[in-house]
């Protein structure tokens, strides 16, 4: 149960790092280059995020097992299918709108190639909060892992440890009292995708300004304002942004 640890992670860092360059690779294209291009990346994707992720990953998994066996590599580019679609939806809608704005067009006058736009300039600001999704979709990946080994379809017991294929072999010991098989594996998956998932709303908070909690700041006022205008604005304010005045005429005294 302990080495399952190591498999799980290892499997869900894989399938998120394929699942971001490619994502993000196909949604940087499909959003700039646009026309035919971005019609049939959309469509494909489209129809990839209709399907529910575990049947999505159990038919990935099923058409890999025959050619390169049930391994790591094979659950981690089955789970690497479901999350593709939400890295390109996110990166795509980012860039159509990030395209248009100024800078993109002072690069375009001074000759600046396509490629060289989408990963110069276009490439920093629209994947802020692709960490802030591989974090959630960590949690969301370890369930899909864990219910591929349930059903067989996932990591075989000759090549690594794995936690749903030990849930697997705990339902016949659950009839006759060893209820422990099945209860430390599940302990563990359920302390993994909590701490993942914690985490992930974590990085939500301190990346995203609208959610992100700032403390109240007390207004002072000069001495000469009359005592009914500063009982009336010595109220606490929020800050309004992280690095901006704390005071509404920006510390100015008079």
């Amino acid at each position: 149960m302990v080495w399952g640890a190591r498999t799980a992670v290892l499997v869900v860092v894989l399938a998120l790092v394929f699942a971001v360059a490619v994502g993000v690779l196909l949604g940087l294209v499909a959003g700039y280059v646009g026309r035919w291009v971005d019609r049939v990346l959309v469509m494909v994707m489209d129809a990839l995020f209709a399907l529910p992720a575990p049947l999505l990953a159990i038919v990935i998994a099923f058409l890999l097992t025959e050619h390169i066996g049930g391994g790591t590599a094979t659950a981690a580019l089955a789970i690497t299918a479901v999350y593709v679609p939400q890295y390109f939806r996110v990166v795509r809608a980012a860039t159509v709108s990030a395209k248009e704005q100024t800078y993109v067009e002072a690069a375009r006058a001074m000759g600046a190639r396509p490629v060289t736009i989408m990963f110069r300039y276009l490439l920093a600001n629209v994947v802020q909060s692709v960490p802030v999704i591989a974090t959630l979709n960590a949690a969301d990946a370890i369930l899909t892992l864990a219910g591929l080994g349930f059903l067989g379809y996932g990591i075989q017991p000759t090549e690594a440890a794995e936690w749903g294929y030990d849930l697997q072999r705990a339902v016949a010991d659950t009839g006759t009292g060893i209820w422990w098989t099945g209860l430390f594996p599940g302990l563990a998956i359920v302390v993994l995708v909590m701490g993942m998932t914690l985490m992930g709303e974590g990085l939500n908070e301190a990346l995203n300004p609208a959610v992100r909690v700032r403390r109240l700041l007390q207004v002072r006022m000069p001495q000469d304002v009359p005592p009914s205008l500063r009982s009336a604005v010595s109220r606490p304010v929020r800050r309004r942004s992280a690095r901006g005045p704390a005071d509404p005429d920006g510390g100015r005294d008079g």
